[in-house]
C-alpha cells in the first residue's frame, strides 16, 4: 500500500510540468521572457522523483545567474516604466512618507533614548536626553554609515550605568550584524568590534564592564549569504579587549540547532539564558549566578514543552509568561530553590484573550493581550489581582510598556489602520495616559473606515479579517482589493498604520488583512492548527477570505489581488497555484517557495518546526502537495504576478524566487505577465532605506493598478496630493 501511494504521488508530481491542468478561458499576447536554461536535475524523495530544472539558479554568485538577474530586471523595469500613473503614485507616496515619526522612548542609566525620523531620512536617528524637558542630543545617525542608507541600526543596548551604548549594524539588509560600542558622553566609538553576530540581543553587566551576546563561527566569505547557520554560541565580551579574548559562556556542541538569548536580571545578580530550537514556540531556560565567580550554568526548565518568557525576579524567585497548560498564556512564579512543577505558583491565570507580553513597572504587572486581533491592556498587582484596564483610543495595536520595577512612568505606542503611530506617556500612580509624540500625516482619517468581519473557513473554523476602505464603499463587486496575510510562526497580524496602504486606499483600493491560522492571534492552539501536516489550513483560510469578499460583493476575481512576504510569500504562492482563477494579481514577496529545499540554506532549517521537512516521508507528502514551486502547471492561466526578492536576502535566499519565476514564466498559458523584481543592496526587509521602500511600493501599486484595470486611479492620487 505504501508503495502504491508513493507511485501515485510520483505521477502527480511529474504531471505538474507536463499535462495541461487548466485551459485559459482568454489568452493574450505573451511576454518576451528571458531564456532560462534548464538542467537534468532530479532528486529522489522517499521513492518519489522530483525534477529541479533550474537548480543552477541557486548559485547566486555565478556569472550566468548575474546575467539572468540583469535580464529579468530589465524586463520588469521596462514593463513598470510604461504604467500610466506610476510616477504620480511615487510622488504621492513621497509626500505621504514625509512626516516626523518617533519610536517609544526608554530609560536606562539616568537617560532617555528614542529614535526619530524627520520624514524622508533613509534611517531613523538615535537621540538621548536626561530629562523629558531637555533638548535632545543626537547620539547615533546611521545615515552617516553609508551614503545610500543601506547600513541600518539592527539593535542597541545601553549599559545600566549609562556610560556605553552597544549597537549592532546590518549592511545591505543582511542578517549578519556587527556590534560596536559608543561612549555616550563623548558620542564617539571606542575600539571594540564584535563580528559574525546573527539573531542575538546584547545584555550588559550592571557595572558596564562588558556584555553577553550570541554569534556563529566565521563563515566563508564567498558563501556567507547562503551557507547554513548552525552551532550558535553565547559569549561574554569585556570592554577594552579584542573579540578573540571573549569568554565562551554557554554552547551545546551536541545540539547544532540550538540558539541562545541572554538577559541580566534587573538586580544584576542573574544571567538568564533562553535556549531555542529553530522557530518552535518553545524554549529551555538556564541561569547563572553572576555574584559568584565560579558559578555554573544551572538548568531550570529543560523539558522543551512550552514557551517561557522571563519577566522579572524577587531574588531566587523568577517570574515567567508561559503557555504551559495555558495555550493563550498565563504568568507563573518559580522558586529556583524548589523548582519542581508542583511548587510553581500561578500569578495571572489564562483568560479568553491571548496574552502577548508582560512587564513589571511601578511594582505592577502590565499585561498586553489580544482580543480578536486587537490590543487590550490590563494592569494587575504583583499577586495577580486585577486593578484596571488601560483605556486605548480604539480598535488598534499597543506596544511598549518597558521600564524598571520602581519606575512610576512608562511609554507605549498606539496605532490603527487610520491612526498614525502615537506615543503616550503613562503615569502609573495617577493611572493616566498623555500624548507624548503624535505624528501628523497629510490625510483625512475621517474619510476612511475599518470594520472587522468573521468568515467560515473550509473546515468550519471562524476566522477574522479587517477591511479598510474609503467610507461609503459600494458593494457591487467592482472594488480593486488587496488581500494580505501571513499565517505562520505564531506571529500575530494586528491593526497598524502604513502610508503605503494609505496610498492604496486613496487610489480607490480596499485593503484587507486576514488573521489566519498559523499566527498567534488566538494562542498556541491557533498557531499549531496551521503547522506541518495542518499547513493547508492556512491556505484554506486565505482562500476562504477571498471567497467571502467575492460573495459579499466587496470585490470580484477580476478585481482581487493578494500579497504577503516571507511566510506570507509562501501563502501567496500556494493560493495562486491552488486557485489561480480566484485572483487577478499576486505579489509574493521574499517568499519561501521551494518547500523541499528551504532547510538547506542559512537559517531555513529552523523553520521545520512550522513546515516539517522533506527529509521526513510523511511531511514530504504534505509539503509537495502545496509547495508553490512544485505545483505550477503548464497550460495554466495564472494571475498577473510580480515576485519580489533581493540580492542580500540571507533569510529566505533569492533562489526561491528565482526558480519560481523561471518556472511560472515557462508554464504561463495566458497573457498576464509573470515578472520578478530583484532589488540590489537589500535583504529580507529589515532596515531597508526609505528611498528603496518608496520605490518598491510605487512599483507594487503601479503593477496592481494595471492588472486590476484601475481606471481613474492616477487622477485620484493626483487629487489627493493637491489637497
Amino acid at each position: 500500500m505504501k508503495h502504491l501511494k508513493c507511485a501515485a504521488l510520483a505521477a502527480a508530481v511529474l504531471l505538474a510540468h507536463s499535462a495541461s491542468a487548466q485551459t485559459c478561458a482568454v489568452s493574450g499576447p505573451g511576454m518576451n521572457y528571458p531564456v532560462t536554461r534548464t538542467v537534468d536535475q532530479t532528486d529522489d524523495y522517499h521513492g518519489v522523483k522530483v525534477a529541479d530544472p533550474y537548480r543552477w539558479l541557486e548559485d547566486a554568485n555565478s556569472d550566468e545567474t548575474h546575467a539572468w538577474v540583469e535580464a529579468q530586471n530589465k524586463l520588469t523595469q521596462g514593463y513598470l516604466s510604461q504604467i500610466p500613473g506610476r510616477d504620480a503614485i511615487k510622488s504621492r507616496l513621497t509626500k505621504l512618507w514625509n512626516f516626523e515619526r518617533f519610536s517609544v522612548p526608554f530609560k536606562e542609566g539616568g537617560r532617555y533614548f528614542y529614535s526619530r525620523n524627520d520624514g524622508l531620512q533613509n534611517q531613523s536617528v538615535l537621540y538621548t536626553m536626561k530629562t523629558l524637558a531637555d533638548v535632545p542630543r543626537m547620539l547615533l545617525d546611521p545615515n552617516t554609515l553609508a551614503a545610500d542608507g543601506t547600513v541600518a541600526l539592527a539593535g542597541l543596548a545601553v549599559s545600566p550605568n549609562g556610560r556605553y551604548l552597544a549597537y549592532s549594524t546590518a549592511a545591505s539588509g543582511s542578517d549578519w550584524n556587527e556590534i560596536k560600542v559608543r561612549d555616550i558622553d563623548s558620542g564617539k566609538d571606542i575600539e571594540d568590534r564584535i563580528q559574525w553576530v546573527k539573531f542575538s540581543n546584547t545584555a550588559w553587566l550592571h557595572d558596564g564592564s562588558g556584555f553577553f551576546y550570541s554569534r556563529y563561527d566565521e563563515p566563508k566569505e564567498a558563501t556567507k549569504l547562503a551557507d547554513v547557520n548552525y552551532f550558535q554560541k553565547l559569549y561574554f565580551h569585556k570592554i577594552g579587549t579584542p573579540q578573540s579574548a571573549d569568554t565562551l559562556v554557554y554552547d551545546r556542541p551536541d545540539h547544532k540547532d540550538w540558539g541562545f538569548g541572554a538577559e541580566v536580571t534587573e538586580d544584576g545578580r542573574f544571567l538568564i539564558i533562553s535556549a531555542s530550537q529553530g522557530t518552535e514556540n518553545k524554549n529551555r531556560v538556564y541561569y547563572k549566578d553572576l555574584s559568584r565567580r565560579d558559578a555554573k550554568v544551572v538548568p531550570l526548565l529543560e523539558d522543551f514543552d512550552a514557551s517561557y518568557n522571563f519577566i522579572g525576579n524577587d531574588g531566587m524567585v523568577f517570574w515567567f509568561r508561559t503557555e504551559r497548560d495555558a495555550p493563550r498564556g498565563r504568568i507563573i512564579s518559580i522558586d529556583t530553590r524548589k523548582p519542581g512543577v508542583l511548587n510553581w505558583k500561578q500569578i495571572v491565570p489564562e483568560s479568553s484573550n491571548t496574552m502577548v507580553s508582560a512587564s513589571i513597572v511601578n511594582n505592577q504587572l502590565l499585561v498586553d493581550y489580544l482580543s480578536d486581533a486587537h490590543s487590550l491592556v490590563k494592569v494587575y498587582d504583583l499577586k495577580g489581582k486585577p486593578l484596571h484596564d488601560l483605556e486605548l483610543p480604539g480598535l488598534g495595536s499597543a506596544g511598549g510598556f518597558g521600564g524598571k520595577r520602581n519606575d512610576t512612568e512608562t511609554f507605549y505606542s498606539y496605532t490603527s489602520f487610520t491612526t498614525p503611530t502615537t506615543i503616550y506617556r503613562y503615569d502609573l500612580k495617577a493611572n493616566k495616559s498623555s500624548v507624548y509624540r503624535q505624528a501628523k500625516v497629510d490625510f483625512d482619517p475621517a474619510a476612511f473606515e475599518t470594520r472587522q468581519e468573521f468568515f467560515t473557513s473550509r473546515d468550519g473554523t471562524r476566522v477574522p479579517m479587517f477591511i479598510v476602505s474609503k467610507k461609503g464603499l459600494k458593494l457591487d463587486g467592482s472594488n480593486p482589493t488587496y488581500l494580505y496575510g501571513y499565517g505562520g510562526f505564531n506571529i500575530s497580524l494586528t491593526p497598524s498604520f502604513s502610508v503605503a496602504n494609505l496610498a492604496w486606499l486613496e487610489m480607490g483600493g480596499v485593503y484587507v488583512m486576514a488573521n489566519l491560522r498559523g499566527g498567534g492571534e488566538y494562542g498556541e492552539s491557533w498557531h499549531a492548527a496551521g503547522t506541518k501536516l495542518q499547513k493547508q489550513n492556512v491556505f484554506d483560510d486565505f482562500i476562504g477570505a477571498a471567497e467571502w469578499l467575492i460573495a459579499h460583493k466587496v470585490t470580484s476575481p477580476a478585481k482581487l489581488s493578494i500579497g504577503g512576504g516571507s511566510n506570507g510569500g509562501l501563502l501567496v504562492g500556494a493560493a495562486m497555484t491552488q486557485r489561480p482563477e480566484l485572483f487577478a494579481a499576486a505579489i509574493p514577496q521574499v517568499g519561501v517557495l521551494d518547500m523541499l529545499r528551504f532547510h538547506k540554506f542559512t537559517i531555513g532549517w529552523a523553520w521545520t518546526s512550522d513546515y516539517g521537512s522533506s527529509d521526513n516521508a510523511d511531511e514530504f507528502k504534505a509539503l509537495v502537495k502545496y509547495s508553490p514551486l512544485h505545483n505550477l502547471k503548464k497550460g495554466t492561466c495564472y494571475p498577473a504576478t510580480m515576485i519580489t526578492t533581493a540580492d542580500h536576502d540571507d533569510r529566505v535566499v533569492p533562489a526561491h524566487s528565482f526558480k519560481f519565476a523561471a518556472t511560472a514564466q515557462a508554464d504561463q498559458a495566458g497573457g498576464a505577465p509573470i515578472l520578478i523584481r530583484i532589488d540590489s543592496k537589500a535583504g529580507h526587509g529589515a532596515g531597508k532605506p526609505t528611498t528603496k521602500q518608496i520605490e518598491e511600493v510605487a512599483d507594487r501599486w503601479g503593477f496592481l493598478s494595471r492588472a486590476l484595470k484601475m481606471d481613474g486611479a492616477t487622477e485620484t492620487v493626483k487629487a489627493a496630493g493637491q489637497q
